[in-house]
């Protein structure tokens, strides 16, 4: 029996597509944008795109970040691969998700569009999402992308426990209102303020940097930093 050449096998393509989430008025926010070709025109899609031959997939989620969402020196953690033989029209395409946190005001100055996510489910169950627009109605997202930020949410909320995942969504210096606003965003629900203060700094994760809030109408508060800074 011959055995076959290399050249006679079969070449799936292979993208990748990159979830970027925050946390944003309260509500965990992801970076879309709307598609202008086919297939599925005017639906919204993560930044993605193919791999291009002679590139790493994270060198393809870089550039694919940069130039879709305008966003740069970003850390990105590979998510999952996605490669059912149907999810794509155009042929067989194998994507590999990764996923990035930011803080809300680098978030902001992103040229991708900012859209709110809305978790149909609870805890670590799983599955689609809804992406929302201004006027909270649902928007439709191009191809599975619904089910690859399900699981980046998924992989978010498994991490928040057990590391120090949810700094990656504040900026360098913080409040503990604003830890927990994250912390309520991410998991889909409402904590009590005094236990969750006594556990995040009985953690002793967090350093008080002396300096208050400022340009506030209420009673300024005081300002943390993370003192183990990490990556996702």
């Amino acid at each position: 029996m011959a055995h076959k050449r290399f050249q006679d096998y079969p070449k799936p393509s292979v993208a990748v597509d990159v979830v970027c989430l925050t946390v944003d008025e309260g509500q965990l926010s992801v970076l879309l944008y709307e598609r202008t070709i086919a297939p599925q025109k005017g639906t919204y899609a993560l930044p993605g795109g193919f791999v291009q031959i002679e590139e790493s997939l994270e060198e393809a989620a870089a550039r694919l970040l940069r130039d879709k969402a305008g966003l740069t020196k970003v850390f990105l953690e590979q998510l999952f691969t996605f490669g059912d033989p149907r999810r794509d029209p155009r042929g067989r395409v194998i994507t590999v998700a990764y996923f990035a946190l930011l803080d809300a005001a680098r978030f902001g100055k992103a040229t991708a569009k900012k859209l709110h996510l809305g978790v149909p489910w609870k805890g670590k169950t799983g599955g689609p999402v809804e992406v929302l627009d201004e006027s909270n109605k649902k928007v439709d997202l191009m191809l599975d992308h619904a089910d690859i930020i399900g699981l980046a949410v998924t992989r978010l909320r498994g991490k928040l426990d057990y590391t120090p995942v949810g700094f990656q969504l504040l900026p360098e210096e913080f409040t503990l209102r604003q830890l927990q606003d994250v912390h309520e965003a991410v998991s889909g629900e409402a904590l009590n303020k005094d236990s969750f203060r006594r556990r995040v700094l009985a953690a002793d994760q967090l350093e008080a940097t002396g300096a208050r809030e400022r340009d506030v109408l209420h009673r300024p508060a005081e300002l943390y930093r993370f003192v183990r800074r990490s990556a996702v």
